[in-house]
C-alpha cells in the first residue's frame, strides 16, 4: 500500500478534545476487569477455509468467525455489542468475537497484535491511523464490487478517511466540523445583522463591535486555541481558488502557501477587536476552561466558535436560561469565496491486512455504517453518522439542538471541497500555535505590527521542516 499521508491542522484540534467518540482522553475500562473485557463467541469449525483477499463472496451458509475490537466508554460497549448481536441474528453463519478496551489499553494491545500479524479482522482507528497503514486493507475493491455501499455517503464524508492518492482506508464512524454558535436575540437587541451563509470576517467584526458598543458584552467569545485554526488553516484555505492554499502542504514537508502577508488581515482584525473589547484578551480567555462556561453560555458574549457536536450541549444549557441559540457557517474572506470548512472524521472502522475474511469484514463495516436499525441502537455515540439516510432517521426523533446540528452537517457535507486536503498536522505545530497567539497580543500591545506577526508566524511554521 502506498504511504502517502494526508494532513491537517483542523482535525488535530478536533482530535485533541472536540470530536465525539474520538477517545483522545483515556476512558475507563469495564469495572469488572483491569484487562480488556472480551467476549469470545463459539469458535468457527476447524475445517473453515482461509480466504484470500480476492476470494469469492462466501456462500450464505459458510461459517465465518470475525474478530472485532474498539475502545470507548461503557455506553459505547453496550451499544456496539447490541449491534453485533443484531448482525449475527441477520447473518446466522457469522459469529463475531469482540473485545473492548479503554483508549490506552486498546493501543497497547493493538501494537502487540501488529507485531505478531494478528490484528483483529475489524478494528477501530482515530487520528493516529498513519501509524497503522501497513495493517489497513483498503475498501476500494469492495466498494467497486458493491460489498461496501457508499451511495448515501457524500464525497466530502468519504474523503475524511481517504488518502490523497484516492485509497479508501475505511468508513468514518462519525463526522464533525466547525461553526459559529450565536444568540439571535442579542444580535437583534444590538441592531447587528444576523449571520448569513455567505457572511464575511468583516461582517463578523462589525457585528461583534456593535454588540459590544450597544450591550456592553463581548461581541464574540474567545476561540481559544481554535483561533489558530480560524486565522491560519481556515483563513488561508479561504483565499485563492478552491484547494489552492493550505497552511501546511499535503505531504507535511513545508508550507502550503507562499505569502506570509495572507495572514496579516486576520491578525489585525483580532488585535483590533481585543483593543475595542469585542473579543476577550488573553486574561479573559483563560477564564474559559470548557464549552459549558464559554462566555456565550454565561451570557457575556453573543457568539462563539464551536465544534458542532458540542452545539447541543450549549444549546440545552442556554435553553434552561430561556435563551435560544442558532448555528451559523464560518465567516469567509469574501462572500463568494471558499468556505474553508471541512468535514472531519472522529474515527473509522477498518479491515485488517491480517484478516482471513476481508470481504466478510468489509460487509460488516458497510452494514454498521449504513443500516438504520443498527444505528438506531448506536444512536450516533461515535459521532454524527456519515450516511444521509441514517442521519435523517435519527433526526426524526432528534431534539431541536440535534436537528440544528444534523442540518448544519448536511449543508457542510454538500459544499465543494478540494480534491485533496489535510487531516493531520506536523510535529511542532503546538509551539507555532502558542507563538501565534502571543504575537496577536504583542500587536495589541503595540510591540509589533500585524505584518510582522504574520512574518513571524510563517517563519515559526516553516522552521518545523528545517
Amino acid at each position: 500500500m502506498k504511504k502517502k499521508i494526508v494532513s491537517c491542522l483542523l482535525a488535530v484540534a478536533m482530535v485533541a478534545g472536540s470530536i465525539v467518540g474520538c477517545g483522545s482522553q483515556p476512558e475507563q475500562a469495564p469495572s469488572d476487569s483491569q484487562a480488556p473485557a472480551a467476549e469470545s463467541k463459539e469458535e468457527a469449525p476447524a475445517a473453515e477455509a482461509k480466504e484470500e483477499a480476492s476470494a469469492e463472496t462466501p456462500s450464505s451458509d459458510e461459517p465465518i468467525t470475525l474478530r472485532m475490537a474498539w475502545w470507548g466508554s461503557q455506553d459505547r460497549h453496550d451499544k456496539t455489542i447490541a449491534a453485533i448481536e443484531l448482525y449475527e441474528s441477520l447473518n446466522p453463519n457469522v459469529k463475531i468475537e469482540y473485545e473492548y478496551y479503554s483508549f490506552d489499553d486498546y493501543f497497547t494491545k493493538l501494537k502487540t497484535l501488529v507485531a505478531s500479524d494478528e490484528v483483529w479482522d475489524v478494528f477501530q482507528l482515530g487520528g493516529n491511523f498513519p501509524m497503522y497503514l501497513d495493517k489497513i486493507y483498503p475498501l476500494d475493491e469492495f466498494i467497486s464490487s458493491g460489498v461496501v455501499d457508499v451511495s448515501k455517503i457524500s464525497e466530502a464524508n468519504l474523503k475524511t478517511t481517504r488518502q490523497t492518492d484516492g485509497t479508501q482506508l475505511g468508513l468514518t464512524n462519525g463526522i464533525n466540523t466547525y461553526g459559529i454558535a450565536y444568540d439571535p436575540a442579542m444580535f437583534e437587541e444590538a441592531g447587528a445583522a444576523l449571520p448569513t451563509d455567505d457572511w464575511t470576517w468583516e461582517d463578523y467584526q462589525k457585528a461583534a463591535d456593535l454588540i459590544t458598543e450597544k450591550l456592553g458584552i463581548f461581541g464574540s467569545s474567545t476561540f481559544l486555541t481554535s483561533d489558530f485554526i480560524a486565522g491560519c488553516s481556515t483563513y488561508i484555505a479561504q483565499q485563492g481558488d478552491l484547494g489552492q492554499n493550505s497552511f501546511f502542504n499535503l505531504d507535511l514537508t513545508g508550507m502550503g502557501f507562499d505569502d506570509p502577508q495572507m495572514l496579516a488581515p486576520f491578525i489585525q482584525m483580532r488585535a483590533d477587536m481585543i483593543k475595542k473589547g469585542s473579543y476577550p484578551d488573553a486574561g479573559a480567555s483563560a477564564e474559559v476552561t470548557n464549552i459549558e462556561n464559554d462566555f456565550l453560555v454565561t451570557g457575556e458574549a453573543a457568539m462563539t466558535w464551536v465544534a458542532v457536536n458540542q452545539f447541543p450541549t450549549i444549546y440545552n444549557v442556554c435553553a434552561e436560561q430561556g435563551r435560544e441559540l442558532a448555528l451559523a457557517h464560518l465567516p469567509k474572506v469574501t462572500a463568494s469565496g471558499n468556505s474553508g470548512t471541512l468535514i472531519q472524521s472522529s474515527q473509522m472502522l477498518c479491515v485488517s491486512q491480517d484478516s482471513e475474511h476481508k470481504e466478510a469484514a468489509a460487509a460488516f463495516i458497510s452494514w454498521f455504517e449504513n443500516d438504520i436499525d443498527c444505528n438506531n441502537i448506536l444512536q450516533a455515540e461515535r459521532g454524527i453518522p456519515a450516511n444521509e439516510d441514517v442521519r435523517a432517521a435519527l433526526a426524526a426523533s432528534a431534539t431541536p439542538a440535534q436537528q440544528i446540528m444534523y442540518d448544519y452537517v448536511d449543508a457542510v457535507s454538500k459544499m465543494p471541497t478540494p480534491k485533496e486536503y489535510n487531516v493531520l498536522s506536523p510535529d511542532g505545530q503546538d509551539q507555532v500555535q502558542d507563538n501565534y497567539l502571543n504575537y496577536i497580543q504583542q500587536v495589541v500591545n503595540g510591540e509589533i505590527t500585524a505584518s510582522e506577526a504574520a512574518e513571524k508566524t510563517y517563519a515559526d511554521a516553516e522552521a518545523i521542516f528545517k
